[in-house]
């Protein structure tokens, strides 16, 4: 189904609407059933385009179940959710209810087994309930923290938390980002030091999501020297001994906590280490490229939703007795937010062909993750600004919407580096 600027038989709403009580049908977030804009698939699977086709009525049943999941007992939670700061342990067990948490595990140990089409689906019908933190939090644990464990980790490390996480029993968090090393990896400083059949942790990580609800950590972890070689994956249980969570205050993606993890002596058994000492870089790189595409997902659906939402208001805000998208800077305006999320979809589209035939795809996935997630922070400020002062009031969705958006550009590798990746990759840097 194609998007349109207008829908068909829309008319727009009495000039005599009150701003504020449309505020509360925005923040009521009632999106059509039948509306399918935000979907990448199926509605582009039928193009020309050279798109894997193997989409299933599977992935359609998954999508209708997913959906009436979260009109129904996700959206009306949201506000909740995101005062709290966090998302409830039942979310994780709901999910785990549908099949749906640990869709890409093994399923030898609980997991579905399934493609990437269907952590795409998951992540456009969670994107429905207009918070990032819900699918944020979702995927840093299914996707992010237990993928490595469920690729790298022992029989008994598998037992204990992969099969753990796909029953919503236990929450994982991904641990790898430091105060003085984000997007460089191989500069990371938190040391595990072999003692007999434990390692002892010291060193920090900051901007972990899920990191106060989570109940392991999988932890990128220095055991040998300077550089990539040096580092290695171990899990480590949130209630070990010496380890220390601290929550912080974000801008946006209230829904999702994101903590700083402190480890003073921390002990923790050397058979949690993930495959051999000093091979963690290939396996924390391996998972980035599943990362960056789960960040252009959200980037489309998000960008989709924020124009629908400033779509629906242009239709029904009058200003010197017209729609505002009577107006043709609106109109405009609006064709060009379109125009970018279609694009953003037709890369992040061919990102995900080139990732299931297990291609390099290292410039193409970064240029989807470039682009989709630029394109949100763009839609964001032009939706916002179309929505004039209600998209500045707090009880608004659009506003946070518009925060949320910003976070996108940072995660799993920010813009710049996404930049030079794609400059390197295409012979771009002179010698």
């Amino acid at each position: 189904m194609r998007a349109r600027l207008v829908p068909a038989g829309a008319r727009p709403a009495a000039r005599g609407l009150n701003r504020m009580q449309h505020a509360k049908l925005i923040i009521a977030n009632k999106l059509s059933d039948n509306q399918d804009c935000m979907n990448l698939m199926p509605r582009r699977a039928t193009r020309e385009t050279g798109v894997n086709r193997a989409w299933s009525e599977e992935h359609e049943l998954l999508r209708r179940s997913l959906r009436d999941y979260v009109r129904d007992r996700v959206t009306p939670r949201v506000l909740a959710w995101e005062a709290a700061g966090e998302v409830p342990r039942s979310l994780f067990t709901d999910l785990a209810d549908l099949g749906v948490l640990g869709l890409r595990l093994s399923p030898q140990y609980g997991g579905g087994g399934q493609d990437f089409w269907f952590t795409v689906v998951l992540l456009e019908e969670l994107m429905r309930c207009g918070s990032i933190g819900v699918p944020v939090s979702v995927m840093a644990h299914a996707e992010f923290a237990t993928l490595l464990i469920d690729r790298y980790g022992s029989p008994e490390l598998r037992e204990t938390y992969v099969r753990g996480a796909a029953q919503g029993r236990l929450i994982g968090a991904l641990g790898v980002s430091e105060p003085d090393a984000g997007s460089d990896v191989a500069a990371l400083r938190t040391r595990a030091v072999r003692d007999g059949d434990e390692y002892v942790i010291n060193g920090s990580k900051l901007y972990i999501s899920n990191g106060t609800i989570a109940d392991y950590i999988t932890l990128a972890v220095r055991t040998g020297g300077a550089g990539a070689r040096g580092l290695s994956v171990i899990v480590v249980p949130a209630d070990a001994r010496g380890l220390r969570r601290q929550r912080l205050r974000k801008l946006g993606t209230h829904a999702s906590d994101t903590a700083e993890l402190f480890f003073d002596d921390c002990r923790v058994p050397a058979a949690n280490l993930l495959g051999a000492e000093n091979e963690g870089f290939g396996m924390i790189m391996s998972g980035f490229e599943g990362e960056r595409l789960v960040l252009s997902v959200m980037a489309c659906s998000h960008s989709r939703l924020m124009f629908e939402q400033a779509r629906d208001w242009g239709h029904q805000r009058h200003a010197f007795g017209h729609p505002l998208l009577a107006f043709q800077v609106w109109q405009h305006r609006l064709a060009d937010v379109l125009t970018r999320i279609e694009a953003a979809e037709a890369l992040t589209l061919r990102g995900i062909e080139l990732y299931l035939q297990g291609r390099a795809a290292q410039s193409e996935i970064s240029m989807a993750k470039l682009f989709a997630t630029e394109t949100a922070r763009f839609a964001a400020s032009e939706c916002a600004q179309l929505h004039g002062g209600l998209g500045y009031m707090e009880d608004c969705l659009m506003a946070r919407l518009h925060r949320d958006a910003l976070a996108m550009t940072i995660g799993a590798g920010s813009s710049e580096i996404m930049r030079e990746l794609i400059a390197r990759t295409n012979n771009l840097v002179a010698q």
